[in-house]
């Protein structure tokens, strides 16, 4: 169950619900093929350094969080 929004985050969604469609910026959403995106994902043997995967697994999620570190450095490379 979420926790109601609180008067500020209320006004802040009033604000962008006034905004018209044409002032959003798609510019860094991937295209989508159908109605979702879903990259294909596959398995892989990854070797690192056991500091750096302590660090990756310091919290829930780490397999997003490495995907999202390289997907950070290769748009940045692509760019």
């Amino acid at each position: 169950m979420r926790k109601p929004l609180t008067k500020k985050q209320r006004q802040e969604v009033e604000t962008l619900l006034a905004r018209p469609d044409s002032e959003i910026d798609f510019s860094d959403i991937p295209e989508t093929v159908g109605t979702l995106y879903k990259p294909l994902k596959r398995a892989i043997s990854l070797r690192v350094d056991a500091d750096v995967l302590a660090w990756l697994r310091s919290n829930p999620g780490y397999q997003t969080r490495i995907n999202r570190l390289l997907r950070e450095a290769m748009t940045r490379r692509a760019r």
